[in-house]
């Protein structure tokens, strides 16, 4: 056995005869009467106690645990008690990388998986409790991919819990739990009409940004942060090698999405369309961190700017300038005295980006070249996105197999 039972009500004395004898504690009838002990692999003493008639219990569990060492699934019980709060307040803080990833995990996991799972100890997580909080996440107001987001950031909370030794394994992982469900809503691009109604309502400033997503199919931080030296007039091309994003609130130039960077064909009217701007608003020269805040600067001739000079503040430029064009193209409704603009998420400046791929598809360009000017990860994610708005291919199926019976019966 890993280790032994006490009585804590009974204590062995030696006898006036000599002999070992039992006799009663200061502790007899009160309390817990037997405290299991083990020494764990790290060398220090664990313990755990039992009520009165329940020494085969104790040692039961202490057999348990010495099966657990053999099998190199011993979990500390003081770590099994931490809960999932604690554990992954502590996850956050050592993680490097992205500080707007850090930051969006650490929002997603206190708003929505602290409050259902939160206070549970690591040691008591079961599948059902995973299959539980996903329910809970499906009955809530917010979307599919949300919470499939949310399950996520918990899955990768509760498997650095395994690797430090909290838990034997991942609960998330198992057969019988679920993702939350992500409704099939499939994309509606932009008809050509919208396209130029909202550019005709952007300030003469801003218009040419819809050149650049209908026509690249660049994101808007990627729109943001073009530089002079990312067009190639002569070769007929843009190289996407960064963007402007912020980093908890304050601006840097990052990588693209992904780390993803790309060259997009930059067609004929969207070079043109540039020119006019570059001569209408020249480049500035910005300076920002690379990366995050502290990061080391870079300095970029930024193509589109605000009013005074500085970059474009996202924010400003969908509120201020963005909704007003949608309105004016009639695809959101105007907000009343007073009021906020609609959300506006199915028509924010990515379903640019739809209309480019859309376009590209309609005319028989592949989802491997779609997926790469686009900056996807891989190929299957655009075809997960825009596979309905690919060319029906059953008439040409029905085409080609006709053409061969035709072939056969006229050599027969």
């Amino acid at each position: 056995m890993a280790g032994h039972v006490q009585d804590r009500w009974y204590k062995t004395e030696t006898g006036p005869d000599g002999k070992p004898r039992r006799v009663k504690t200061d502790r007899y009838g009160t309390g817990m009467r037997y405290r299991a002990r083990y020494i764990g692999p790290d060398g220090k003493e664990t313990s755990q106690s039992f009520p009165d008639r329940q020494k085969r219990k104790a040692e039961d569990w202490l057999t348990q645990i010495e099966a657990d060492m053999a099998r190199g699934q011993y979990i500390d019980p003081r770590a099994a008690r931490t809960t999932f709060q604690e554990f992954a307040e502590r996850f956050l803080a050592s993680q490097v990388g992205d500080p707007n990833t850090q930051a969006s995990m650490q929002s997603q996991l206190r708003r929505h998986a602290f409050p259902l799972v939160g206070m549970r100890p690591l040691g008591s997580f079961q599948p059902s409790h995973i299959r539980d909080m996903v329910g809970r996440l499906e009955a809530s107001p917010i979307s599919g991919s949300y919470a499939r987001v949310i399950f996520s950031n918990v899955r990768a909370v509760l498997s650095a819990a395994v690797d430090d030794g909290h838990l034997p394994r991942n609960p998330c992982d198992a057969r019988t739990v679920r993702p939350p469900v992500v409704g099939a809503k499939r994309v509606v691009p932009w008809e050509l009409a919208r396209v130029l109604a909202v550019r005709a309502a952007l300030t003469e400033r801003y218009r040419t940004l819809v050149d650049l997503g209908a026509g690249c199919g660049l994101r808007q931080g990627e729109m943001l942060g073009l530089a002079v030296e990312s067009l190639d007039f002569e070769d007929g091309q843009l190289h996407v090698t960064h963007q402007l994003k912020l980093s908890r609130s304050k601006p840097v130039f990052a990588p693209p999405k992904g780390g993803k960077l790309r060259d997009v064909p930059l067609p004929d009217p969207v070079a043109e369309s540039l020119r006019e701007h570059m001569r209408r608003c020249p480049p500035v020269s910005i300076t920002l961190p690379w990366m995050k805040l502290g990061g080391p600067p870079v300095t970029r001739r930024l193509l589109f700017t605000g009013p005074a000079g500085g970059h474009v503040w996202r924010n400003v430029l969908n509120e201020d300038h963005w909704k007003p064009a949608l309105v004016a193209a009639g695809a959101i409704p105007a907000p009343a005295r007073g009021e906020r603009y609609a959300p506006a998420r199915e028509d924010g400046m990515h379903a640019l980006r739809h209309f480019y791929a859309s376009v590209l598809l309609d005319a028989g360009e592949s989802i491997k070249a779609v997926s790469e000017y686009l900056g996807h990860a891989d190929p299957g994610l655009t075809l997960k996105v825009y596979a309905h708005l690919m060319p029906d291919s059953r008439n040409r199926a029905r085409k080609a197999i006709e053409a061969v019976f035709r072939s056969q019966d006229h050599q027969g």
